[in-house]
């Protein structure tokens, strides 16, 4: 081993307890080394005579990394070997590190009985194995394990020889690869079969293929716990709805907005039988409803039969006329939601096909920009949390007692549709447990802290900077009444319809043309309100014929994230599925037709048959055989059979 070096050479190896830069480590030799003549000394370099320093003057830890390195080692190797040691360490558990702790202290106490109390090497391993209560066999072997390394790295070295990294297989069971991918395409399919099962598969699919060698069932378990990533188990085995728990949920931040800024809405079925007027049997009701994104504050809602966007038109109506009219609006596409008489003009509802001559509906109207969103997600729309906590208080109230049908077909209770409550009785309800929501105190949200929901609206709306925009009248027709495209007619421009003419003079200029109408359902021998595609009014036209009445940026990164997460999760499952499940049934198809192939069976002894075993010929048939060879036999030598072709002209004859 080398015993003399510069301080490049030892700036160059990154020593323990000691400066690693090469100016630092200069400075540390000129004011600790060089007074020593014995240990330091100059040489000739290649321009001007340069600093030499003996080993002895380094640190204990530098000397070890001098010492016990192996010659034809280099500082990477080292470094790798560093590395692994220390990752294999990290995943041991707690009582195999407590017995790398333990032959630690061995060492250690012959290194310091050695050096502190001048005892030979042979006496302090006899005092400190003796103290152990291990063999000096043992501390051979640990000393050995430790060779070429650094003290600090001595620890994750003394691991048991049994320990094995999590994760890492130390020695797997031979066997044929095309087995085991066969193996594991069958058991990561959707139908989730137990792994069992999978293995008598591949073992009939084996016998059919001649595949050898095949492992124990629980070698292979063990193989594909180890191979096979957990999150490719979940989705094929359960599907990509448990797939997308995978990747953490998006949280957002709702500090940038003020009350009325934003809102966010949807429906929610209750799950309790409501008596209507009008309906023999007891129904379930829709209930849609409207929330502030700031403050969590369920704003508007009403009661349906159905999800439709006459009730989404109220709804927002209601908004409107008692808080004002939001900038933003967050719902899924929806056919109530994403209809045209809603989001009609939007420049993409991502349903149905969205045209130029769209005519333009309430929302973009009202110039309320609409985002729709993933349906059934917390994260996009946060009222789905707030139905979660209405549901709980309205239909299991003990004024829905008899009426409550549980979550679903399976969660029935005892007192299934014995009751329904009235229509009336439910909308007071409602309206008492929409109010104590909105007023219960105590909310843990990020900007509630311990408010309640309305406090914090009204906080928002009283601050100087909050800017809500208020409806004027004529905006209130938006959605005060129903609307209709129709076309007008072509002499006159009137509009015709259910059964009535509407007509006033500026319809002239709109003949044949496409109109919105607007009118009220309860009165439709009034006039109604005509604008054109854009939502620009046109007129009042009255009736003129009574003819019939009646009534951005960081879900953008999250929606990316994920979409990249998904395309990698499917590309490491197509890396573990190398049979489609056709290919599978076609091997186990083929294994069973060889099996139902029955070979016949012959006894030991046999007896030949004695005899004449000539077919028997009757009389008739062998006369007959007779006469057709000789009529053959004259043919061919030209007897009198053989028929003769005529000669010359016919007309000569």
């Amino acid at each position: 081993m080398k015993g003399w070096f510069t301080v490049a050479e030892l700036a160059a190896a990154a020593l323990p307890d000691l400066p690693q830069s090469e100016k630092s480590l200069d400075k540390h030799a000129r004011a600790n080394w060089r007074g020593n003549s014995q240990l330091a000394r100059r040489v000739p370099g290649k321009t001007k005579p340069v600093w030499q320093y003996h080993i002895s003057l380094l640190p204990q830890a530098a000397q070890w990394r001098f010492r016990d390195a192996p010659a034809d080692a280099t500082w990477d190797e080292a470094r790798a070997r560093k590395n692994l040691l220390w990752s294999r360490f990290n995943h041991l558990p707690k009582a195999q590190k407590a017995v790398c702790e333990e032959r630690l202290k061995v060492l250690n106490r012959v290194e310091q009985l050695v050096n502190e109390t001048g005892l030979s090497r042979m006496a302090a391993i006899a005092v400190a194995t003796s103290d152990a209560k291990v063999q000096k066999s043992a501390y051979y072997d640990w000393r050995k394990a430790t060779e070429g390394l650094d003290p600090q790295d001595w620890l994750p070295a003394l691991a048991p020889s049994s320990a094995a990294a999590e994760g890492v297989v130390p020695q797997q069971a031979d066997c044929h690869p095309t087995a085991w991918e066969f193996l594991k395409s069958d058991y990561l399919r959707a139908e989730g079969s137990a792994f069992s099962a999978c293995y008598r598969r591949m073992q009939e699919a084996a016998k059919t293929e001649g595949w050898s060698p095949i492992p124990s069932e629980r070698s292979l378990r063990r193989r594909l716990e180890a191979e096979v990533p957990k999150s490719v188990l979940v989705a094929t085995r359960q599907g990509r709805e448990r797939a997308k728990m995978l990747f953490p949920a998006q949280r957002r931040t709702r500090k940038g907005f003020h009350a009325m800024e934003a809102v966010n809405m949807d429906g929610h079925r209750l799950d309790i039988f409501v008596r209507v007027p009008h309906r023999d049997k007891p129904v379930r009701m829709y209930l849609v409803g409207i929330q502030d994104l700031y403050s969590n504050k369920v704003l508007a809602w009403r009661l349906d039969e159905a999800e439709t966007w006459e009730v989404v038109r109220l709804v927002i109506g209601d908004m409107v006329e008692n808080y004002g009219i939001p900038e933003h609006l967050y719902m899924d596409n929806g056919r109530a939601f994403a209809s045209k008489k809603i989001s009609g003009g939007a420049k993409t509802r991502y349903r149905f096909k969205v045209r130029p001559e769209d005519p333009e509906g309430l929302v973009v109207a009202l110039k309320i920009t609409p985002h729709f969103v993933l349906p059934k997600s917390g994260q996009s729309k946060p009222i789905e949390r707030a139905w979660g906590d209405l549901a709980e208080n309205i239909s299991k109230h003990p004024v829905c007692a008899g009426a409550y049908t549980g979550r679903n077909p399976t969660a029935k209770p005892d007192n299934y549709m014995q009751t329904a409550i009235d229509i009336d009785d439910l909308k007071a309800l409602i309206t008492r447990q929409v109010a104590e929501h909105n007023a219960r105190t105590g909310r843990k949200t990020e900007i509630a802290k311990g408010r309640s929901f309305d406090e914090v609206f009204i906080e928002s709306m009283r601050k100087p900077t909050t800017i809500v925009r208020r409806a004027s009248e004529a905006q209130r027709s938006l959605w005060l009444l129903a609307s209709e495209e129709i076309r007008t007619h072509k002499g006159s421009g009137a509009v015709h319809f259910a059964g009535n003419r509407y007509w006033t003079r500026e319809l002239n200029q709109y003949m044949g043309q496409t109109v919105t109408i607007r009118f009220d359902p309860d009165n439709l021998h009034g006039s109604i309100k005509v604008y054109d595609l854009k939502n620009r009014f046109i007129c009042d036209a009255p009736c003129l014929a009574d003819a019939g009445f009646a009534d951005q940026e960081a879900a953008r990164r999250n929606a990316r994230d994920r979409a990249d997460f998904k395309k990698a999760e499917k590309a490491r499952e197509k890396a573990h599925i190398r049979f489609h499940e056709n290919e599978i049934a076609a091997i186990l198809k083929k294994g069973e037709r060889a099996a139902q192939k029955i070979e016949p069976v012959y006894p030991m002894v046999t007896q030949l048959v004695t005899g004449n075993l000539a077919p028997a010929v009757s009389a008739a048939e062998h006369v007959d055989f007779e006469q057709s060879f000789s009529r053959a036999l004259a043919r061919v030598s030209g007897g009198a059979e053989v028929l003769q072709f005529p000669k010359g002209d016919p007309a000569d004859r």
